[in-house]
């Protein structure tokens, strides 16, 4: 009986499926000889038409300590960045210090004479020329958002502040940030990777195994000095591999080994040093943004 039921059935369902196919393909045909529909078209740029209030007031009170009203009009647009195409990457605004390809951003100084760098550069990095002193860069700067990859040596042939040791190094290396292996090696905590050396151990340790690349990203606010008087001192954000390092920490002066420290007048902007301490660290994807204060950008 079953065997009967299925026998019935089964001319009817290969005609619906042939049906169903036949079905298909002439839909198919007919959407590849027809012109793309809306919705498969970008939409048509909208008109400005901005309601009431959109734009801003010009009857609100003024912010505190400002010279705008609360959603001023009036009040200067920031200007127009784009990020980088991936994570890590140089925005629109960046000065890149190193591209992979050659150090012509950067020399060494001795006595105020600037000389070709000697490090070693391949496969998109360069590496600590032991010996040959720290670099510098030609540009001098003053408030920065740093962007920096570097490396420590894969194999570790020593500890403590031997072991992949450099520095990133502000204002002509007045002011570091410390380089290190820090997996599984134990130094004094004011000079371990991401310290602000001498002065301050991160609020947190996030390294990786020796031979991976880590990132720093830094803003550094130079100090300010009137003649011999200190009227702002530097300032130091630090992210280590994306984790917050230092949030704003005022620095006591310039970051010494062994000593008190104390501000000495300086210029307002200074080349930023990596630092020669003998390690093969490596440092790569360098790129560096000057920062200007609120409101001062013109309107676009």
């Amino acid at each position: 009986m079953q065997i009967d039921r299925e026998r019935r059935w089964a001319p009817r369902l290969a005609g619906a499926l042939m049906t169903a196919l036949v079905c298909a393909a002439a839909v198919l045909i007919q959407a590849q000889g027809q012109p793309a529909t809306p919705a498969q078209t970008a939409p048509p740029p909208k008109q400005d038409t901005a309601k009431p209030g959109e734009l801003g007031y010009t009857d609100t009170p003024l912010i505190p300590g400002q010279k705008w009203r609360v959603h001023d009009p009036e009040r200067p647009a920031p200007p127009l960045v784009t990020p980088g195409a991936a994570p890590g990457a140089p925005p629109s605004d960046a000065i890149v210090l190193f591209d992979g390809k050659d150090l012509s951003k950067w020399a060494h100084s001795q006595k105020g004479q600037l000389t070709d760098a000697k490090w070693k550069v391949a496969n998109g990095y360069f590496e600590v020329a032991p010996k040959t002193g720290g670099i510098v860069t030609r540009e001098p700067f003053g408030d920065v958002q740093l962007h920096i990859e570097w490396a420590a040596p894969a194999e570790v042939r020593a500890s403590s502040q031997n072991r992949g040791n450099s520095g990133v190094m502000f204002m002509d290396g007045r002011y570091e940030v410390q380089v290190l292996d820090m997996l599984s090696n134990r130094t004094y905590p004011d000079g371990g990777a991401a310290s602000l050396y001498g002065q301050y151990p991160p609020l947190v340790s996030a390294p990786r195994p020796p031979g991976e690349w880590q990132t720093y990203d830094i803003v550094f606010e130079a100090p300010r000095f009137e003649g011999n008087k200190l009227v702002k001192p530097a300032f130091m954000t630090v992210f280590w591999n994306g984790v917050l390092a230092h949030n704003r920490k005022e620095l006591l002066g310039p970051t010494l080994h062994r000593q008190a420290t104390k501000y000495v007048p300086h210029e307002n902007e200074l080349p930023l040093l990596l630092q020669d301490h003998g390690d093969l660290v490596r440092y790569r994807n360098i790129w560096i943004r000057r920062l200007k204060g609120y409101d001062a950008a013109e309107r676009l």
